[in-house]
């Protein structure tokens, strides 16, 4: 007489759920789309050390939309309904960070405005001239330098000086205009790890047709990304001071041009954000000029209105030249 199996007697069948990796692997890029969502929605929340980490993140934010597109295909790819509606959360937070500056932007309001110019022409250029005639064909009002030395800087007055009779150079940074300037003087922005004889900020008043704008340039230090994270500290020291400078300037409107060595969102450029207003269009990303990842090379106003910001033809620098319209408020 055969014997009945006993309970948890020999091998035991496992039954397999259909589809049942397929929803591990949907949640799976739920959660990423979550994170991801959290990141964009909450940077300012992520810690600044070690490295300044909250600002590395920052500098590239914008390229998180990549991500969300990449998710998003994985998600149509495996037919996860769960995270396509977790997609929703990033999606939504790209749009209303970075939404606005895909769209087109008024080429032109009219009236009260000033075009503007800014680069970083790079010391080791070796077509200053013809970098001069590049900038020329912007047809701008203000046209702001960058690594400006001898002799190159003898060559950019030379080329520019038909089109921009007025102009002022104070260290290796300088400003050409259409109109007339005076109250020409350096803007101290050395942070105090930096020797003496460094020297990167100018401000001047722009006598415009609209009346009187007081105009900076400045080119903050460089930061450096590494293995243990982004070395910011000098460029965070030298954009508190300029924003000092900022605050107690009592010419209005005012328009900021410069190399500030970092994007609009990184929290290292607050000083300078929280009173002044950004492009409102445009992603201009300047550098490196060979494979753009940044705008780093910025136009900011108070009183004003900063338009639509694009970038110009490559020149013999290493970074783009960007181009803004301004409104006058």
């Amino acid at each position: 007489m055969a014997e009945r199996a006993k309970p948890g007697a020999g091998p035991t069948a496992t039954a397999v759920v259909p589809g049942a990796g397929s929803r591990r692997r949907g949640w799976v890029l739920a959660g990423v789309a979550v994170v991801v969502g959290g990141v964009l929605g909450f940077h300012h929340r992520v810690p600044n050390w070690p490295g300044r980490m909250g600002s590395l993140l920052e500098s590239f934010l914008p390229w998180g939309g990549v991500l969300v597109v990449v998710l998003l295909v994985v998600a149509l790819v495996r037919r996860s309904a769960v995270a396509l509606v977790a997609l929703l959360l990033p999606v939504g937070l790209w749009v209303d960070t970075f939404g606005g500056l895909l769209l087109p932007g008024e080429e032109s309001g009219g009236g009260r405005e000033l075009v503007v110019v800014q680069h970083n022409v790079s010391d080791e250029n070796r077509d200053p001239a013809g970098t001069a005639r590049a900038l020329i064909d912007a047809e701008a009002d203000l046209v702001a330098l960058e690594e400006l030395v001898e002799p190159q800087v003898a060559a950019y007055e030379k080329a520019l000086s038909a089109d921009y009779p007025h102009h002022v150079v104070r260290g290796t940074v300088g400003l050409w205009s259409k109109h007339p300037l005076s109250g020409e003087q350096v803007v101290d922005i050395k942070p105090p790890s930096i020797e003496e004889g460094w020297s990167r900020g100018v401000r001047a008043v722009v006598h415009s047709p609209y009346g009187d704008v007081a105009a900076y340039v400045a080119h903050l230090p460089s930061v450096r990304a590494g293995m243990g994270g982004l070395a910011s500290q000098r460029r965070d020291d030298s954009a508190a001071l300029l924003g000092s400078a900022i605050a107690s300037e009592r010419v209005e409107p005012l328009v900021l041009l410069g190399d500030l060595n970092g994007v609009v969102e990184d929290r290292g450029l607050r000083p300078l954000t929280s009173q002044l207003d950004v492009a409102e269009s445009g992603f201009a990303f300047s550098f490196p000029a060979a494979f753009p990842l940044a705008r780093i090379d910025q136009v900011m106003a108070r009183s004003a209105t900063v338009g639509r910001i694009r970038t110009l033809p490559a020149t013999g620098s290493d970074h783009l030249p960007v181009v803004a319209r301004v409104a006058l408020r």
